[in-house]
């Protein structure tokens, strides 16, 4: 008891323990989320702003092309406006002629040639060198905007690189932020099993105690009602039965306390007492351990309306046949004592070795009435037993053709 009550004490502790681990877990993957989410948040703002900052320089680059066009235009403008200068200036000196024979050269429309007229009028009238000053002033000015964009295009793109690091940063820090969260994760996983590990041995620990402790008070049942039997006179045998042959008999006109109970595979009963064969027939098998209590004693009937068939009597029994055996309704099978399971009776499979026909047909999943079940029920019944309690109207499943009814 004492290494028990240890033992229970250290998988308490641990169990406390990764409990405490899973609470501390779980708050860590909540606030790494949180952060994950936040800088994700943050991520997209950089994007945002870098996306906007790249529309304002894209508008800088289209503007500052702009200029570089005009300037260009207007130094070609002013270089040639400078030589038509000069030409007219020599032609009017070397000439001598008037202002209005100079004129007649500029008759036509052309644009070019109005120009020139234009500036010929201002050189005529003393005003070369504003019109050259009006070119100087559009070009410095040209280049003065020129130089403003260059300026502008420069902190846009350094924004840029900044903007780029900064995201560059903000997605490592998820990435590492991402990493601890699959590795919390996985020790949370861990730690889940090892509880669930835990749990389930301490359920299977408690089920091998429950079955030591019905082992025991079946144990001191058992011998109580031996010494109350060794202290009382023997009771006096069941008469024995002459049943005409091929006719089937109570096989539990003996049981005291006898209670029918639910109809599933078979017929279950509580009681005490010695419990009989239906008829003739051959043992096939005592013992399956994978029924309650270990007993599964099978008989082939070799008499009567079911003979071929085989029944199976199982659970809180004690065997008192051994395979290969013959049986007559006088042959008590085995002793039926009062356990936690009771005893169920019924129509085994044709092989006797430790299935039923209702599981044999699909009939059973678990607690329902079947088919075979009902139709023993019915031949106890006609033996003068009780018969057993359906559990579902009508039963699961059919019987075979040509099986026996009562």
């Amino acid at each position: 008891m004492l290494s028990v009550a240890v033992t229970g004490a250290a998988i308490s502790g641990t169990t406390q323990a990764g409990a405490t681990s899973v609470t501390y877990d779980q708050a860590q993957i909540a606030q790494i989320e949180q952060r994950i989410l936040a800088q994700g948040v943050a991520i997209q703002a950089i994007v945002s702003r870098y996306d906007a900052t790249q529309a304002v320089l894209n508008a800088l680059q289209v503007r500052l092309r702009a200029a570089q066009v005009k300037l260009a235009a207007e130094q070609r403008a002013e270089a040639q406006a400078a030589a038509h200068l000069r030409q007219i200036a020599l032609y009017a000196y070397e000439s001598g002629g008037g202002l209005s024979s100079v004129l007649s050269m500029f008759a036509t429309s052309d644009v070019n040639t109005v120009l020139v007229r234009t500036e010929y009028i201002k050189v005529a009238g003393g005003n070369v060198k504003t019109a050259i000053d009006t070119y100087s002033h559009d070009q410095r000015a040209t280049e003065a905007t020129a130089a403003i964009l260059h300026s502008e295009q420069s902190r846009t793109q350094a924004t840029l690189v900044q903007l780029a690091s900064q995201r560059q940063a903000a997605q490592v820090a998820m990435a590492s932020e991402q990493a601890t969260l699959s590795q919390v994760k996985g020790n949370l996983a861990t730690i889940l099993a090892a509880l669930a590990a835990q749990r389930a041995a301490r359920a299977r620990a408690a089920e091998l105690a429950l079955a030591r402790q019905q082992a025991i008070q079946a144990a001191a049942a058992a011998a109580a009602r031996q010494a109350a039997q060794q202290s009382a006179p023997p009771p006096p045998p069941p008469p024995s039965v002459h049943p005409a042959p091929g006719a089937y008999v109570n096989p539990l006109r003996a049981v005291s306390g006898l209670n029918p109970e639910r109809i599933d595979q078979g017929v279950d009963f509580s009681g005490y007492g010695p419990i009989y064969a239906i008829g003739d027939g051959v043992v096939l098998n005592t013992v399956n351990s994978g029924w309650p209590g270990g007993t599964f004693i099978t008989y082939r009937l070799t008499d009567g309306p079911a003979s071929g068939l085989v029944v199976y009597a199982a659970e809180d029994i004690y065997p008192t046949v051994q395979v290969g055996q013959s049986v007559t309704p006088n042959t008590v099978l085995g002793t039926m004592y009062e356990g936690p399971d009771g005893i169920e009776t019924g129509w085994a499979s044709r092989s006797g070795t430790g299935y039923t026909m209702a599981r044999e047909y699909g009939q059973f999943s678990g607690s329902n009435s079947t088919a075979f079940g009902y139709n023993f029920s019915q031949l106890l019944q006609y033996v003068g037993a009780p018969g057993g309690i359906l559990q579902n109207n009508p039963p699961t499943g059919n019987l075979p053709p040509g099986w026996p009814t009562w």
